[in-house]
């Protein structure tokens, strides 16, 4: 199993907090043999906002050396982890989680609001600080 995200503790009590219930952590797929990890697997309670809604949320932390790399690096993930999860469970939305200051340096720009749209990219912005949810973009 792979290493969690620096901030995968951050994230999950932030859902939490959210009224989420997380209910796998991680969250497997397999593609060609192999089994893939998706950070975390949640659901809002029933009577909640998105009663039911069932979510998928890849972590990312962005604190490499270059945001574009670490953008990069989790759009590519994203994507796959998107296909796999329409094609097998098209009730269940993915969501990439980031810092929000990382969204705010790398898309909160012409062309990263460019390639939200182009990309219909689920984003779930969270505080470190504080440990919650600032923003949901779908």
């Amino acid at each position: 199993m792979p290493r969690k995200d620096t901030f995968h503790d951050i994230v999950r009590h932030a859902l939490i907090k959210d009224g989420r219930t997380i209910t796998h952590d991680p969250y497997t797929l397999e593609y060609n043999h192999e089994t893939l990890y998706v950070d975390l697997d949640a659901e809002a309670p029933i009577g909640a906002e998105k009663a039911g809604r069932k979510i998928a949320v890849e972590i990312k932390s962005f604190l490499g050396k270059s945001g574009i790399t670490d953008l990069y690096h989790a759009l590519g993930q994203y994507i796959l982890y998107r296909a796999l999860i329409e094609s097998r469970e098209p009730e269940r939305d993915l969501f990439l989680a980031m810092p929000t200051e990382a969204f705010d340096a790398l898309l909160d720009i012409a062309e990263g609001q460019a390639l939200v749209a182009k990309e219909t990219l689920k984003l779930l912005l969270y505080a470190v600080e504080g440990e919650k949810i600032e923003r949901w973009i779908e």
